[in-house]
């Protein structure tokens, strides 16, 4: 199998603390407290190698936080490109009743030489491992002194013409600039509010879903796979629309279920040519895949997934029903 390298612009410390209550404005003392090299290419990444795939997470660190990352669980994953300082931190608020609550640092700049050394260690890293596919996860940095997010297309280019098929899972700004020019993106992974940004209307059905979904499809997008929280997901194409629903043997921690969702769908395309041999559906595999990546993740303390989803199976409906609502927390 070849590689599937992922690219985080603005890597990150995720710092999980698990509180018994959390009130606004009062003082809480952890029961427990953890920290990680993270931002969301390494957890995809992390995910990846749990499932068997060959994967890489080029990562931009700052200087000061280098030498843990080569001591955590994930240093073999990481190439990292090193910039003055220390990283961003990440903090998600876990309480007794499961409710996740997170604050993200903001992104700092990069140095446009930092940004060439971040491309030139990516398409270095892409031809290391004949990878396959790259996947550009999290937001996006300023180039520095400039007032514009840094630019992609030296990394677009570079994939295409070696023949790596590109998944994106960005949000806000970086999404918007990315759609403005969606040619050549195989892959885009938003939640359900991220899609209806994208397309200007809320979004409140699943048919509502899967027209949001083409819509972006009409504009240059092979596949989109819109990530729905509670109520499943749904991988869409220019024909076809997917549902998947997996349930978790219970809720730990939220954060990082998209990124394993990623994973598991990229996982569960690599038993495409399989599944076609045996008659199955590849896109019904993937997006069952998906599911229930998404689901384990869940059941993790911890944003960084440890091995697979073992005894977790996903509802999967071809033909789903179009007219079925989202529950208010995941309508946008």
């Amino acid at each position: 199998m070849s590689g599937i390298v992922t690219l985080t612009a603005a890597g990150a410390i995720d710092a999980t603390y698990r509180v018994g209550t959390l009130r606004r404005g009062a003082f809480a003392r952890a029961d427990s407290y953890t920290r990680e090299v993270s931002g969301k290419g390494v957890n995809v990444a992390a995910a990846l190698a749990a499932g068997g795939a060959d994967a890489s997470a080029v990562v931009v660190l700052g200087a000061d936080d280098v030498r843990f990352a080569r001591c955590g669980l994930t240093a073999p994953l990481l190439r990292i490109v090193e910039v003055p300082g220390a990283t961003r931190v990440n903090t998600s608020i876990i309480d007794a009743d499961g409710a996740t609550t997170k604050v993200n640092a903001p992104t700092p700049p990069l140095s446009p030489e930092a940004w060439e050394a971040t491309v030139s260690l990516t398409l270095g890293e892409l031809d290391r491992c004949a990878a396959s596919w790259l996947v550009l996860s999290g937001s996006l940095p300023e180039l520095a002194g400039t007032g514009a997010l840094v630019d992609l297309a030296a990394v677009r280019a570079g994939a295409a013409e070696r023949g790596v098929r590109f998944a994106v899972d960005t949000s806000g700004a970086a999404l918007a600039a990315l759609l403005a020019d969606p040619v050549g993106i195989d892959l885009l992974t938003p939640n359900a509010e991220e899609l209806a940004a994208a397309v200007g209307r809320p979004l409140a059905t699943l048919g509502e879903v899967v027209d949001a979904a083409r819509e972006i499809i009409g504009r240059g997008v092979e596949t989109v796979v819109a990530s729905l929280g509670g109520d499943g997901l749904l991988a869409v194409t220019a024909e076809r629309a997917v549902f998947a629903r997996a349930e978790a043997p219970y809720v730990a921690n939220t954060a990082g279920a998209g990124d394993a969702a990623l994973a598991g769908f990229l996982l569960g395309l690599t038993r495409a040519p399989a599944a076609n041999a045996s008659g199955a559906d590849p896109l019904a595999v993937a997006a069952a895949s998906a599911a229930e990546w998404g689901a384990h993740a869940v059941a993790h303390a911890s944003t960084l997934v440890a091995g697979p989803p073992l005894g977790i199976r996903a509802l999967v409906e071809t033909s789903p029903e179009l007219d079925r609502p989202l529950t208010p927390e995941d309508a946008a």
